[in-house]
């Protein structure tokens, strides 16, 4: 993994996007395209927020370093959140009034715009010359995520209609992943015997 390049991610990501709108455009995608293909950019964003947070987790229990990746999962992930948000804004509502009028009306679209507006400032700051200049604070500010992978599940479970599995699954996943970072989860219980002699040091 130390040797595997980042940009992959990228270039799946794009291509992804570029096939998903194709079929819509041909027709592929049945009777509404524009809807089907807002769920699909809506569903590869929450599945990229789940590979980010999942990245600490993996090297804390499993060993399995990926930081590497974690920035392009990142960036790939707002990409995919910023189409989610354009289709439905320029295919599907068509008059900016009326997107301002859906975001103040409809609570899934409130929290999917909450959402959007935390993963913002990670957008611009997911670059070398960010991280030099805000330092430790870098990685605080990059700490919204976690608060925005919630929002983007609730937005799902709120869009879908009924309660269905796949979006409950989505944010359970996502919680766990959160919980797991936690102080003390993971960590091996010292024995009485270990506390006693640190205690004595």
């Amino acid at each position: 993994m130390r040797r595997a390049p980042a940009w992959p991610v990228y270039a799946v990501s794009a291509a992804y996007a570029g096939w998903v709108f194709f079929q819509g455009a041909t027709g592929a995608l049945g009777p509404n395209p524009v809807e089907a293909i807002e769920h699909a950019y809506g569903e590869a964003a929450l599945y990229l927020l789940i590979a980010g947070l999942a990245v600490t987790p993996l090297r804390r229990f499993a060993k399995l370093n990926l930081l590497k990746f974690r920035r392009a999962i990142g960036v790939a992930c707002f990409f995919f959140v910023a189409a989610h948000l354009l289709t439905w804004a320029i295919l599907d509502v068509q008059a900016l009034d009326r997107v301002w009028a859906d975001i103040v009306k409809r609570p899934y679209i409130t929290v999917g715009m909450a959402g959007f507006t935390l993963l913002l400032p990670l957008a611009v700051t997911s670059n070398n010359l960010s991280v030099r200049k805000l330092g430790p604070k870098w990685r605080q500010l990059h700490k919204l995520a976690y608060p925005a992978a919630v929002l983007g599940a609730v937005h799902y479970v709120m869009l879908v209609k009924g309660w269905q599995m796949k979006p409950l699954v989505m944010l359970a996943i996502i919680l766990v992943l959160l919980a797991l970072r936690l102080p003390g989860i993971g960590k091996p219980r010292r024995s009485r015997a270990e506390t006693r002699i640190r205690s004595r040091a």
